[in-house]
């Protein structure tokens, strides 16, 4: 089976940092470049679903876009 999933990808000073939108648990890739990022997410996903079973695919509301914003908040 193949299935397309959302991913961030974060850039941090000491490399990257990436996770999967919509997937039941916690599932973290990283990498000291963006693609070596998104390769170690993509063998995550792949251990996560053969270690919990499809159903961590199953959400309740697909995400169907992602946005990236910045907002100020007074702390």
């Amino acid at each position: 089976m193949f299935r397309q999933f959302k991913v961030v990808v974060e850039k941090h000073p000491d490399g990257y940092v990436a996770y999967p939108l919509g997937i039941h648990g916690i599932v973290v890739g990283e990498g000291d470049s963006y693609e070596e990022a998104l390769a170690d997410v993509k063998s995550a996903i792949e251990f996560h679903v053969e270690t919990f079973g499809p159903e961590v695919l199953e959400v309740e509301r697909p995400v169907l876009e992602a946005f990236v914003a910045e907002a100020g908040v007074a702390v």
